[in-house]
């Protein structure tokens, strides 16, 4: 037996031991990104889908992650996340996507309504930062 799923291409940015995260219309923080469109490239993909829901470009540092998240009951979104650097955060403006954005500190990622993919894929960042110092 298959089943369709959809292709979500996410992005990790950290400033100062804070996240970024956009609340979504289900009340759950997520990373910004979205999905991926018929022959674009997953990098391409997260730059894009940052630049539309935040206004600001972001360059690609790494792959951090993958698995898939069950949004609810039969809809399956497997999701790619992107270590972001992004060079000016002064003009964060969020799209209709979202309803806010807000940083959160990594100590409090634990604790934030939001699937437990993003939090390991936060935490995966984190850990990937810690070993390029």
């Amino acid at each position: 037996m298959s089943f369709k799923m959809s292709i979500s291409i996410k992005g990790v940015i950290i400033i100062d031991d804070n996240v970024l995260l956009l609340k979504n219309e289900r009340d759950e923080w997520e990373l910004p990104g979205g999905r991926l469109e018929k022959n674009e490239q997953p990098e391409i993909c997260v730059q894009r889908e940052t630049e539309e829901e935040l206004g600001i470009k972001c360059e690609v540092i790494n792959m951090i992650d993958s698995w898939v998240y069950e949004v609810f009951a039969g809809k399956f979104v497997f999701i790619v996340t992107y270590f972001l650097y992004c060079n000016d955060l002064s003009k964060i403006k969020i799209s209709e996507e979202h309803v806010a954005y807000k940083w959160f500190h990594l100590d409090e990622i634990e604790n934030i309504f939001m699937p437990k993919g993003y939090k390991q894929s936060i935490n995966k960042a984190q850990q990937l930062m810690k070993e390029s110092i």
